[in-house]
């Protein structure tokens, strides 16, 4: 490293960052250990480096000093390393010569003895300061970002998302697997706290979006395959067959009535199979858009190919087509917005619940629609034995909070378990019971919301439901018994009710996994997608372009997965207005006259970066696919592959710090 000697000029300073470093580091000893190091002419400490003084010390120090190399000892790089970076390019020097060390998160914050994390501090401190010597002056790049963006899914986020981007003047795709936007929202019948009519929230926003100029909606359709990086994806959407040509079809219902079928038999998918409908129908009446839908599962043409096809001579537009097939698409967007929902637990999991055994026994979502004025009894709360029930009984946390489901709080079922409280109340007068492990009422308004429902006479009962099984009492055995332990008066209880409603928790959708690699997203070990950082990425995932909204991202309830379904839309827009991206140079590349081009790189990328250039018989490298993961790096027989921030003089010489002998110098003689 003589080579150096003389024109390296490096400034050291390490944050206090409050108590989190300097309570566990003496920070003193470490400014003055550094100030003894090569090429080291500032070492100074601060207490909060982050904060306007302390990125103008660093600014002036480059300039009053003649600076050409800056390191600062303080959080996670992953937090504030862009700040310090742009403190560095403000005073005029490259950006890239600057060097973070993680005190907090990798030393103070995980050791307890003072003299240790000192030593250790100044160990990472010497490791830093050789490495910084061999950085480069590298340059970011940029990529055009294209304007329109597509939205996957039509839920509540999904539709808010659409929208927000189409009233800022953006082109918006929206893209539904089912025939109708709307999601779960569609099937409630109020909303907490204000128990607002849900159909009367959402159902002016879904004709918004049916109608809004700037979105083109396709619903029955899924996301085929996408291709390319942010602000250049290639997406390919396949429409599926409706039998039903759009532009042609006006909702008439006429092909419903004609339908061979004279009596609906199959399970109504909406109405959570407790009415029927045909092999033809509309989703519900309000459906979005209102385009009735062929089942090739249970049409008879379909299967046997035998059928009248009434349906077909009914419709004086001829809007049945039979032989219809899917569609492809294919649309270039800038950003993606990910908001495919959640799907509800399945209650027969927890087999001693009786659901699927008992026929009174319920889940909420099923609740929902025996409430609903547009549901299979229109509104009136008529069990499966024809009867209406006088005792109710409210099973919290079901398949939530559990060992043996999931460990996770759904966020939503004590609330809307206190809201189906108040609504079987107003529509049966039953004594209802709700057996809970902990009210949960966070966000404004629900406390009070809690508080009105206990003041309405429902009774709570503080203990997990043990068993659910027939009232032998009953000659008829349509009662059921719930037992629990009042953990409150410490007794075993036993309460015969005509009906129980399962309150089930919120789980990833059984695609989860297909999604995540479509998009090449992560998923957490629960299944939800990851976001790029809890607290300061909430949206973002590690993929650039794409965004996350609602509940695909974790359980929360309908103001949160809107306010989730903004932040999301307003860093599409962002990156949109913008007009470009600024890609990190911490990324591969090919010596081309070293590579063999064995494409033993090719497979081994996780965002296939790349590619094989069959012409000069080379590998290439795209840059705005490419993450810096190194993947690529270490598995190069040919050692042609490199990493700007990463290369061997800048690796070796931080190994050589952090062992405090010249390795690097025997690597290169190796």
């Amino acid at each position: 490293m003589s080579k150096t000697n003389g024109k390296i000029r490096i400034g050291f300073y390490i944050c206090h960052c409050g108590t989190n470093i300097a309570g566990t580091v003496d920070v003193q000893k470490v400014v003055d250990y550094a100030a003894t190091l090569p090429n080291v002419v500032v070492s100074k400490h601060y207490k909060y480096m982050c904060s306007d003084p302390g990125q103008e010390m660093i600014q002036k120090d480059i300039k009053e000093q003649e600076l050409n190399r800056v390191v600062v000892a303080a959080c996670s790089p992953f937090l504030h390393e862009r700040t310090f970076r742009n403190a560095t390019s403000q005073a005029g020097l490259n950006q890239f010569y600057f060097q973070m060390v993680n005190t907090r998160e990798q030393n103070a914050w995980v050791h307890l003895d003072p003299e240790a994390s000192t030593e250790k501090a100044m160990d990472l401190v010497r490791s830093a300061i050789k490495r910084v010597v061999f950085h480069k002056p590298l340059e970011q790049k940029t990529v055009p970002i294209k304007p329109d963006v597509l939205v996957v899914g039509g839920g509540i986020a999904g539709i808010h998302a659409s929208l927000t981007l189409a009233n800022a003047g953006k082109k918006v795709y929206l893209v539904e697997r089912d025939p109708t936007i709307g999601g779960h929202m569609a099937m409630f019948d109020k909303t907490f706290p204000t128990l607002d009519c849900a159909a009367c929230i959402l159902t002016p926003k879904m004709s918004a979006v049916k109608n809004h100029p700037n979105i083109t909606m396709w619903t029955y359709s899924e996301v085929e395959s996408v291709e390319g990086y942010v602000g250049n994806f290639k997406v390919k959407v396949k429409r599926k067959p409706r039998y039903i040509i759009d532009d042609l079809c006006v909702g008439c219902l006429d092909c419903i009535e004609a339908c061979v079928y004279k009596e609906p038999r199959f399970y109504d998918e909406f109405n959570q199979g407790l009415s029927k409908r045909k092999p033809v129908y509309m989703p519900f009446p309000q459906a979005t858009p209102q385009l009735v839908v062929i089942d090739p599962d249970t049409c008879i043409w379909f299967k046997t190919g035998k059928c009248k096809q009434t349906c077909v001579e009914s419709c004086e537009r001829k809007a049945v087509d039979l032989n219809q097939q899917p569609a492809y698409k294919e649309i270039e967007v800038g950003t993606i917005i990910v908001a495919t929902g959640f799907k509800p637990f399945d209650a027969g999991k927890v087999y001693y619940y009786g659901y699927g055994t008992y026929p009174n026994v319920y889940t909420a979502l099923e609740v929902e629609r025996l409430i609903n004025a547009s549901g299979p009894t229109s509104g009136e709360v008529i069990m499966r034995d024809g009867s209406t029930p006088k005792s109710i009984a409210i099973v919290h946390c079901v398949g939530s909070r559990d060992k043996n489901t999931n460990l996770w709080c759904s966020r939503v079922c004590c609330l809307y378990s206190l809201k189906l409280a108040h609504l079987l109340k107003e529509h049966t007068h039953a004594d209802i019971y709700n057996f809970y492990i902990d009210i949960r009422t966070p966000g404004k308004l629900m406390d009070e919301f809690y508080t009105r429902m206990a003041e309405e006479g429902v009774k709570f009962i503080r203990g997990r439901v043990a068993d659910i099984y027939p009232d032998t009492s009953d000659e008829e055995h349509r009662r059921l018994v719930v037992k629990a332990e009042d953990t409150l008066i410490r007794e075993i209880i036993k309460v015969p009710v005509d009906m129980v409603v399962l309150s089930t928790g919120l789980v990833p959708r059984d695609d989860a996994n297909d999604v995540r690699r479509l998009f090449n997203i992560t998923c957490s070990t629960e299944g939800f997608f990851i976001e790029r950082h809890p607290k300061l990425a909430p949206v973002n995932t590690f993929t650039d372009g794409i965004f996350l909204a609602g509940c695909c991202q974790g359980p929360k309830d309908i103001p949160d997965t809107v306010a989730q379904a903004g932040a999301a839309a307003a860093e599409a827009l962002a990156l949109i207005d913008l007009g470009y991206i600024e890609l990190e140079p911490n990324t591969a590349f090919i010596v081309e006259e070293e590579c063999s081009g064995c494409k033993s790189c090719v497979p081994l990328c996780p965002y296939s970066a790349i590619s094989y250039n069959e012409e000069k018989r080379k590998a290439n490298i795209n840059e705005a696919l490419c993450k810096g993961c190194g993947t690529c790096v270490a598995s190069c027989p040919s050692g042609s592959i490199k990493q700007n921030l990463f290369e061997d003089e800048e690796i070796y010489s931080e190994i050589d710090g952090i062992l405090n002998y010249e390795i690097y110098e025997e690597a290169v003689c190796c």
